[in-house]
């Protein structure tokens, strides 16, 4: 077994991990992540009890009880960028002996519940109801720095969606992941499943125009018209696919599902989302603490 360096896996002097200031016994098993700061104290207010709270930057934590279940809420900040720093920290706390830097010989899989909002690009999908993700689609490079080849990435349809949108050759290749079929068969019911779309930017990357003209004017119209097996991509958000690559090859059961505010298709938006993301984050409480 190889001794992880100083400086690949950085310790504080508390012994927390570097990022997310959290010691191995302060994260729970099932870890509710969020993009907004603000919005683990919204989460974590529905507690019966609180623990601990941690910040750091933009990454803020809560550990503590609902239902009797140990749960902690996280957030991550946003972007697929910031997921990598999560996922790979998460892991460590449990997968990696922070004292000996060594790998453990038994693995835990942790249940990980991203809690977001995103904009339907159906017409059909309309503003403030919930869209669970089956798969997840990138439309950055981040999962290229990772094992490439992997079985965790659905090449076949990959390949279709390359060939369906023309995909240009300046662009990384989209990796496709599929969702934990556990938490979603926990989370499906009231839901509108498909596949999301990650994207590396709010503006341009999703087809928005301010000042700026787009590579591709009709990249979205190609994506919103894609189908496979009977799957289509219903949303837009920013961190969905990063989840389910690292979270599937580092052996975690992940799921994402996010409370629809906008519809890019019909050019809606919700005057005020914050009744339904209540509302999602009430269902999720409740599905992961009852069998």
């Amino acid at each position: 077994m190889v001794r992880i360096p100083e400086s690949d896996l950085i310790i504080n002097a508390d012994g927390s991990i570097y990022h997310l200031c959290l010691k191995p016994d302060q994260l729970a098993d099932t870890i509710i992540v969020v993009g907004d700061p603000d919005r683990v104290a919204e989460i974590s207010w529905y507690f019966e009890k609180v623990e601990l709270t941690v910040k750091n930057r933009e990454f803020v934590s809560h550990t503590g009880y609902f239902h009797g279940k140990r749960l902690t809420v996280l957030s991550t900040g946003i972007g697929t960028d910031n997921i990598d720093i999560v996922l790979n920290e998460l892991d460590a706390l449990v997968n990696i002996n922070l004292s000996t830097r060594m790998v453990k010989q038994e693995f835990k899989s942790l249940n990980i519940i991203r809690i977001g909002t995103s904009g339907s690009i159906q017409a059909d999908i309309p503003v403030n109801t919930f869209a669970l993700s089956s798969y997840g689609v990138s439309l950055d490079n981040l999962l290229h720095y990772y094992t490439e080849n992997h079985p965790v990435y659905e090449v076949e349809m990959q390949n279709a969606l390359m060939d369906h949108i023309n995909w240009s050759h300046a662009l990384a290749t989209p990796r496709i992941i599929k969702g934990s079929e556990i938490l979603i068969k926990k989370l499906e019911k009231g839901t509108t499943k498909g596949i999301t779309a990650t994207a590396p930017g709010f503006y341009g990357p999703q087809g928005r125009v301010l000042r700026l003209a787009l590579s591709d004017p009709e990249l979205n119209e190609k994506i919103r018209s894609f189908r496979y097996n009977g799957e289509r991509i219903i949303n837009f958000e920013m961190e969905t696919s990063a989840l389910y690559g690292l979270g599937a090859l580092l052996g975690h059961n992940v799921a994402t599902v996010c409370a629809l505010i906008a519809n890019r298709a019909t050019n809606t938006y919700s005057p005020d989302h914050r009744p339904v993301i209540k509302n999602l984050v009430e269902l999720v409480l409740e599905r992961l603490t009852t069998n």
